[in-house]
């Protein structure tokens, strides 16, 4: 196996072809949005990827200089108001959303409550008929001349009418 000194230099040469032109042009622009990054850097990261070594095993990316690693105050007030801007739109849109579901959650409530409300005057009403109802039966001996035999029979009291079905049921007479 070749063993490399400690530093080595190899060489990449771009030919007057359109692929290598446009690749070069590619690269020129990468390491304008990234100037802490050299060519060298840019080549080795390339290499890992095209020959697929996991990144548990790659070296571990040397941070660059520290006059390197923030932008200018000048670059950095504009970025600040930027964020500034998306946080507050974050914040209206979530705000938004926020009270229009509780705003629903209000709307469900009240219809619950309403809906309890008709369930309890139904049950009442319930509880007036069946208490009107459940009054002691009428006990009634019958004497059947044929026969000659004693029978005994409940008599309810008459029941009262809902005036809604009696309504209802002269349409149904009808239909």
């Amino acid at each position: 196996m070749f063993q490399w000194s400690k530093k080595v230099v190899k060489s990449v040469t771009f030919n007057p072809g359109v692929a290598d032109e446009s690749l070069l042009t590619l690269v020129e622009s990468h390491l304008e949005k990234e100037p802490e990054k050299t060519f060298s850097d840019l080549c080795k990261e390339a290499l890992w990827q095209s020959l697929c070594v996991p990144e548990s095993v790659r070296p571990s990316p040397q941070s660059p200089p520290p006059s390197t690693k923030l932008p200018a105050a000048g670059g950095l007030e504009p970025q600040i108001a930027d964020l500034q801007s998306q946080l507050t739109d974050l914040e209206e849109r979530f705000f938004a959303k926020t009270s229009h579901r509780l705003e629903m959650m209000e709307r469900y409530l009240m219809q619950l409550s309403q809906q309890v409300a008709q369930l309890g005057m139904m049950v009442n009403k319930l509880q007036v008929i069946q208490t009107s109802t459940q009054s002691p039966p009428v006990v009634e001996v019958l004497n059947n001349t044929h026969t000659n035999t004693t029978t005994t029979s409940a008599v309810t009291p008459p029941q009262e009418v809902d005036p809604l079905i009696s309504r209802l049921s002269q349409y149904l007479d009808d239909f």
